[in-house]
């Protein structure tokens, strides 16, 4: 699998993958444009929307609707390594959702693929022209 990288100008860097253009900028405190989020909120929104796509598919394999289920993820980072020490997820359930599948929609969104490649990191090579 690949991902094609590029810099289209200025602190703006774009991915594209499966036909789809993900863009990203720095914001203007930064010398960016604020054009587009930066890459680490791509990142933080990734593990929401990867843990609600998981909420989803359990929601809909019990024909439990999910228009009024919502999601908060909230993060706490060292100031000093600027890295993320702890991410909350807090599901907000409407007050029709079943009782009995609380603690099992919450198994559900911890099957997230983006969480498990953090808790499992693959090693990161970086190389140029194919050489290390």
């Amino acid at each position: 699998m690949e991902m094609l990288i590029n810099f289209p100008g200025g602190k703006r860097v774009n991915a594209t993958y499966k036909g789809f253009t993900v863009k990203t900028d720095q914001p203007k405190s930064e010398g960016g444009n604020d054009s587009a989020p930066e890459p680490y909120d791509l990142f933080l929104s990734s593990i929401g929307t990867c843990a609600g796509v998981y909420i989803v598919y359990f929601c809909e394999s019990r024909d439990i609707p999910t228009e009024d289920i919502t999601m908060t993820l909230c993060f706490e980072r060292n100031e000093s390594s600027h890295l993320m020490e702890k991410i909350t997820i807090d599901v907000k359930l409407p007050p029709a959702f079943p009782q009995k599948y609380k603690k099992a929609v919450i198994r559900a969104a911890q099957m997230c693929t983006v969480k498990r490649n953090l808790v499992h990191p693959p090693e990161i090579l970086v190389t140029t022209n194919g050489e290390l």
